[in-house]
């Protein structure tokens, strides 16, 4: 009897360490990183090679585990039961459901799991070999009980799409973004720079273009001695060529291909010269993406496009620089960080040209406004004031209060701008 007593609690002790295994086994597999394990495979790891296969089938793999611990823990029950009864009849039930209830929690369930998610990478690559056999021993049976759960569920939901899957994705992305630890200035800009890689599909070009009220541009019909002088007081090494009217642009001259046909022509250059060295304006819809027109840039090897509404009508130019600029920021000496426009009044006060795009300020200071109805800062207070404001006048959204400084006709040019949860009241 002692014999058969002793036998039945070391049979139940080990099943309760094979439940504890197949417990945190799951939480292991679920809770390690992806990214980590597939680094490790592709530098060699033949356990995270192992993780990574298991976790491509995943409800098999959960299948698996599930029936293991569900067969353990049930014959562990069922063998605690018979001792409980031989040692106090009908009521060892009880003691038996109490014991047994406790000791799977404790031991079986909440400590390898605070286990396997305090240290998920490492249990996950301890587990592994061990789980694949396992996985191929169960592997009809997860997939039958596999194939009964599609089943019931394509009757009671319905597939995500693949619409729905990216945007998942995407979410996902920028979650791990915002958790990025760290709140140094390098971390944090390497957080905008990932946010704004995932954003560029989202934003279109005339949100980021140079308008074309601040082109350096250049009257082809001109002398050729100042189109010249127009090429050399710009800031810019490529300058769209105008005939008519500043909206008419036939031609975009590279100041290299300037400087090599002066070369060419010992500084006699005439107006057919000019055309003939300028490259085909490239005109694009002002509706286009930031991801699409950086694979545009590339499949062209152009760095310069001119942007037009749906009436054809010049808008502005944007350039590869001003969509890299969107990824890296404004690239600025090393005595100034701030963006232009922006004058630092104190930590938690800023007056803001209007013109300066909302992308900007989030991404400098951490800002959440939307950008979704309008561009710049002045846009957004028109949108949100719906009236045209006048100068001292101050409102409060999105927790910012903005107060106008100043208005030149009906446009708003200069913002102070300070958000609500940092002002100190008076």
């Amino acid at each position: 009897m002692e014999t058969e007593l002793i036998l039945s609690i070391s049979a139940i002790v080990v099943l309760l360490a094979i439940s504890a295994f197949f417990s945190g086994a799951e939480t292991s597999m679920t809770a390690s990183s992806k990214p980590r394990m597939h680094t490790l495979e592709q530098s060699g790891d033949k356990k995270a090679q192992i993780v990574n296969k298991l976790w491509s089938a995943k409800e098999h793999l959960i299948g698996s585990i599930l029936l293991g611990n569900n067969l353990v823990n049930i014959l562990a029950s069922a063998l605690a039961t018979s001792v409980f009864l031989k040692l106090f009849g009908e009521t060892g039930v009880i003691y038996a459901t109490l014991t047994m209830t406790a000791l799977v929690l404790v031991f079986a369930e909440v400590l390898p799991k605070t286990y396997a998610l305090r240290h998920s990478d490492k249990a996950a690559l301890a587990s592994a070999p061990i789980l694949r056999p396992i996985v191929f021993i169960f592997g009809p049976v997860a997939l039958a009980v596999e194939s009964i759960v599609k089943v019931i569920l394509a009757i009671f939901t319905r597939s995500d799409t693949a619409d729905e899957m990216n945007e998942f994705a995407e979410e996902e992305l920028r979650g791990a973004i915002d958790l990025h630890e760290g709140e140094g200035e390098e971390v944090r800009h390497e957080r905008e720079m990932l946010k704004s890689i995932l954003d560029l599909d989202d934003v279109e070009v005339d949100e980021i273009m140079t308008h074309r009220q601040d082109v350096n541009s250049s009257d082809i019909d001109q002398s050729p001695a100042q189109v010249i002088e127009d090429v050399l007081s710009s800031s810019y090494t490529r300058i769209p060529l105008w005939q008519d009217k500043p909206d008419n642009i036939v031609g975009v001259l590279h100041a290299k291909a300037l400087l090599r046909a002066i070369r060419t022509h010992d500084g006699e250059l005439d107006r057919e010269t000019l055309i003939s060295i300028a490259s085909t304006p490239w005109f694009i819809p002002e509706s286009t993406s930031l991801l699409a027109q950086l694979h545009a840039f590339r499949d062209r090897h152009a760095h310069f496009a001119i942007v037009v509404d749906e009436y054809g009508e010049m808008q502005g130019i944007v350039t590869l620089e001003d969509i890299l600029e969107e990824i890296v920021g404004d690239i600025t000496d090393e005595h100034d960080i701030d963006i232009e426009g922006v004058q630092t009044v104190t930590e938690s006060e800023f007056i803001i040209n209007g013109t300066v795009t909302i992308r900007d300020l989030n991404r400098q200071f951490e800002w959440r406004l939307p950008d979704d109805e309008a561009s710049t800062i002045a846009g957004l207070i028109l949108h949100e004031a719906r009236q045209i404001p006048k100068v001292g006048q101050a409102f409060v959204f999105h927790d910012m209060r903005f107060e106008i400084l100043e208005r030149k006709r009906h446009q708003i040019t200069s913002v102070r701008v300070s958000p609500i949860a940092e002002q100190i009241p008076s």
